[in-house]
Formats: structure tokens, sequence, C-alpha cells
């Protein structure tokens, strides 16, 4: 056998003290032949309470398949699962990333708990894959991460949609700008199937970086999760991890430094989603990977932006799919000298050898990925900005700004509710600079996604006029003037508590600048008589988390 496997993968023997735990796995079948296999948990997160992962059983289903054939033992368990879309602008939110917790919790558990010699994580929604993610750095036994798969574009009229086409529709039917029965249209058209929300959210982002770190199967993060090919890959990863576990090849071998740079070029590259900074932090705290908010802005000016992606682009990731999917991205950043291609990943092979065969420019009579030489925007578009408003960093997403610089008076909103109701009613105007405080990891807590407002302010219009600041996070479908992860958070007493009504606010995409336009002395004296608020929760899974999540500068982690 090779080292560090499962003790009790060994034939039963006369006598051995193991005897009780082959006793309770022949239960569940095994037979003696199955104790000389490798014991490989298949880390599950089917639910139907959202489409992301209501095909995932049947995956699971698949990965065992693979895994027994190829000389293993699978043992199927569970995970949870939170739908953002469903859970986004209402209280339940306020679990979304604390689910990334749990599910990171439940599989260490799980795999420790029962010495598995690997495991499959198979995800959909947004917090599945960091917390698998995590999970799997903690543990550093072989591993792979499988994407439960994207849904294809909805449709209606002439238009393709996407959960966020809903969201917009909302804000442009409030402002007289669409009728009731258009966005009845939408909202029954726009999710046709299962699967993960279909623009470069954070879904399809973060599976994305997965597979440009290695962790994943080549091509596999952009498949839609209806077809056959999604069910076909899975069974293929559960060969792929028997094999992982006879060379004993580790996690933390692939997901090494160089390995995260790879991530956010490629994240930078598709235009993808402002979470995949807290999440890609996190990642790396659990491998022991020394990664901090600065290495985002730092490749971010040196790769382009080529493909066109919703949010703020054209396409979805099944177009990108059908043009050559992420390994095309890959190689084009690798002939540019902007991917390292001696990274190991789960194929045995580096990124160079698994890119070999792949194109190294777009494929003619398409726009969904650019060349690099005219790209869609000459830098990336995930911007780190600092300033006495945030003194450890923000995030904002510039992709598809007419300006990249704003300065106007603050409306200020202690939650994302007053916030969504005011802009719903006309009360935001073009030149405000909105500010929902108290919605960080620890004031939320859980740091919501401030989706709802973001996009009724879209659909009135106004994206390119008014400015968003938060201490909460932004959904993966949220673009425009809008800055993010704000910390030190609120109810830390960061500066963001401090702004009053009125008070000038400058975002500065170009300057990396989040500014609150008050002299340090007003600063000072309110600082004096600010105070706490009271925890939201003190008892429960929310207040846990609030009491040990750290700041959304270093990933939002609680250990």
């Amino acid at each position: 056998m090779p080292q560090g496997l499962n003790r009790r993968s060994r034939v039963v023997t006369e006598g051995d003290s193991r005897s009780p735990n082959r006793a309770m796995l022949r239960a569940v079948g095994f037979s003696d032949a199955d104790f000389a296999k490798p014991i490989i948990g298949i880390s599950n997160a089917h639910s139907t309470i959202t489409p992301c992962n209501a095909g995932i059983g049947g995956l699971a289903e698949r990965a065992a398949k693979g895994v027994r054939e190829a000389g293993g033992m699978p043992q199927v368990f569970g995970t949870i699962t939170i739908s953002d879309g469903i859970s986004m602008g209402t209280e339940g939110m306020k679990c979304s990333l604390v689910s990334r917790e749990v599910i990171a919790d439940s599989i260490e558990t799980v795999v420790r708990g029962q010495s598995l010699d690997g495991v499959i994580a198979i995800g959909g929604c947004d917090k599945n894959m960091p917390g698998a993610m995590i999970a799997i750095a903690r543990l550093d036994v072989p591993a792979i991460f499988v994407y439960g798969g994207t849904i294809k574009a909805g449709r209606w009229k002439s238009d393709d949609l996407t959960i966020v086409s809903v969201f917009e529709a909302v804000g442009a039917c409030s402002a007289g700008a669409m009728s009731h029965d258009d966005l009845l249209g939408i909202e029954r058209n726009a999710c046709p199937g299962i699967g993960s929300c279909g623009g470069m959210y954070t879904a399809n982002t973060m599976s994305s970086a997965i597979e440009a770190m290695g962790m994943s199967l080549p091509m596999t993060s952009t498949m839609a999760a209806e077809d056959a090919e999604k069910a076909d890959t899975t069974e293929e990863a559960g060969r792929a991890l028997v094999g992982l576990i006879e060379r004993q090849v580790l996690p933390r071998q692939i997901m090494t430094r160089a390995a995260f740079e790879n991530a956010i070029a490629v994240t930078m590259a598709l235009g993808g989603s402002t979470n995949a900074v807290l999440h890609l932090l996190a990642i790396a705290h659990a491998a022991e990977v020394p990664l901090t908010i600065d290495d985002f802005e730092r490749i971010r000016r040196k790769v382009p932006v080529v493909a066109d992606l919703k949010p703020s682009g054209r396409w979805v990731a099944t177009d990108l799919r059908r043009v050559g999917g992420v390994p095309l991205v890959m190689k084009m950043l690798l002939r540019a000298g902007l991917l390292d291609g001696s990274c190991l990943t789960v194929t045995g092979k580096t990124i160079a050898e698994n890119l070999a065969e792949v194109p190294d420019a777009p494929p003619a009579g398409q726009d969904v990925v650019r060349p690099m030489e005219k790209p869609v925007y000459a830098q990336g578009h995930l911007a780190i900005l600092r300033g006495n408003l945030a003194p450890e960093g923000s995030v904002a997403k510039i992709s598809g700004l007419k300006l990249p610089r704003i300065t106007g008076p603050a409306r200020v909103f202690e939650s994302e509710e007053s916030c969504l109701e005011a802009i719903l009613a006309g009360q935001v105007k073009a030149g405000d600079v909105v500010v929902i405080r108290y919605e960080g990891p620890k004031g939320g807590p859980g740091m919501r996604e401030m989706l709802a407002p973001t996009s009724a302010i879209i659909g009135q219009g106004l994206g390119d006029k008014v400015g968003m600041v938060t201490d909460g996070r932004f959904s993966g479908g949220t673009y425009g003037m809008v800055v993010g992860h704000v910390a030190p958070e609120a109810a830390l007493g960061g500066p963001i508590a401090l702004v009053r009504d009125g008070d000038r606010i400058t975002i500065d995409a170009d300057r990396n600048l989040l500014e609150l336009e008050v002299d340090d002395a007003e600063i000072a004296r309110r600082r004096a008589a600010w105070k706490a608020p009271a925890p939201r929760y003190t008892r429960g899974v929310l207040a846990k988390y609030a009491k040990s999540v750290g700041s959304s500068s270093l990933g939002a982690v609680t250990d």
C-alpha cells in the first residue's frame, strides 16, 4: 500500500483490533477484498433547495462509479448549501458566507473522523466551492473538486437571461422603464433548468479559479449541469483520484503560491466576481500560503480582461465553454508570460502539459474571448482601494464603468433593506454615494451581498451615476461604481461607521482611492463619540460566527 493510506483499508486478520470498524463497514456493503482498497469520500452537496445543487446527487453516483472501477471504495456523505439567489435581499442572506465555514468544517470533520484516504468534493452554489477547498487545504489528503455545472441561459423575447436579469427588471419596472408583463416574463424564464447562475458570477468565477489552480479536471469549470459531459467528467474525476492516492499527490503540492497567482490571473482575465478576493484569501490561509489583497492589485495591473462575460459583458459561461473554455484563456495567458506553466495539477501533469494541445489564440468568428492584443479592458477589473475610509483596503469591480471616479454626498443606510426601500422610492439621485454599513462579517453578521440595491440602481438607469460603498459584499452579478469589503468594518469602529449623511466621498479607481472628505480632527471627534452596537444575534450559528470571524481584508476566516 502507498504510504499514508488509511490503515483500516487492509484485509481482516485474526484478532485484529480493527475488526469492530470492519463490522460496521460490512453493513454498508464492504467485502473482505474492499478493505484492501483506498476508502474515498465523496462529499455531496445535493439539495433541491437551489437549482445550483439539484443535479449533484446524480454526479455523486457517477463519481462513485469512477472510484469503484479504478479500484477504490467510495463512501458518499452530505454537506449543506445556501442558495444566494433565493436568500438575496433577506435576513437569510446572512447565512450565506457562514455556510462556507459550515461546509468546510463538515467536510473536514467527516474525512478526519473516518480516516478517509481521499475526497472528491462536488458543489454547485457559490459557497460550496470555497468551503470545499478550505477543507481540502486543511486536510491535505488527495482530493479533486468537481463543479456541479452552470445553468443554461434563459430567454424572453429576443434577450438571453440570467438570474441578475430579474433583479435588474425589478428596478426597471419600479422606475417605469419596463412593463409588469415583461417583468413577469423575465422572472418566469430566467432560470430554465438546473445549474449555477450563468454569468461569470461567483459560482462560475470560483469554478474557473479552481480549474486554473489545478484542483479540478481541465475544461470542467464551464460545463452545463444538464449536459452529459458534466456527468462523464465527474466519473473521470473518480478514476483520477484513485491515481492521485496511489502516487500520494497531495493538495498542498498543487495549491502553491504560484497556483494561487494563476487563479488570480484567470479571474482577472475572465472579469470574475469580487468574491474571488475573499475566497482565495481564505483558501490560501487554510493552505498556509502567504497571500494578501495587495497581490490582487499587483496581478490586476498586468493581466487584461479578455472575456466579454456577464454581468458587465454580453455572454454566459456556456458560451465560454463553446469557444474553448478556461483552458483557452489559460493558454493565452501562458503564451503572454502571465501564467506559471510549471504548476502541478490533479491530472498528474503540469499546467503547461495540460495545455499543450490547446490553441493559444481565440477562434475566429466569435467575440466571447478577445485576442490579447485587443482585450475588453487593458487591465484587470478587481481593484484594491485604500484611503481614510478603508485603511485595511476594499474591493471595487471597475469593469463596465464609463467614469472611473465619482465624488458625491453620502446617503447613509444602516442595512440593505432600508437602502433598497429608498432606491425603489426614487430617493437616491444621480451623484449620490450610497453607504450601507453594519453589514460586515461581524456586524451583519455574515457580510450579506448587495445585489438587490445595485440591480435596482442599474434598472433605474443610474449605474454610471451613483456610487455605493459597503462593509458587506457584492454578488458576482453586480457591476457599476461599487466598493465592497470595506475594512475595518463598521461594527469594529472602522471609519465607515463615522460617515454622516451629506459627507463628501470620493471613489477613484484610477488612484485606488476611497476617501472620506472630512478633516482628521472631525473624524477623531466622531470616533471618540462612537459606541459599538449590541450584537444582532446572541445565540446560535450567527452568534458563534460573529465571535470568531476575522476581517474581510484577510478573507473573513474563522480560524
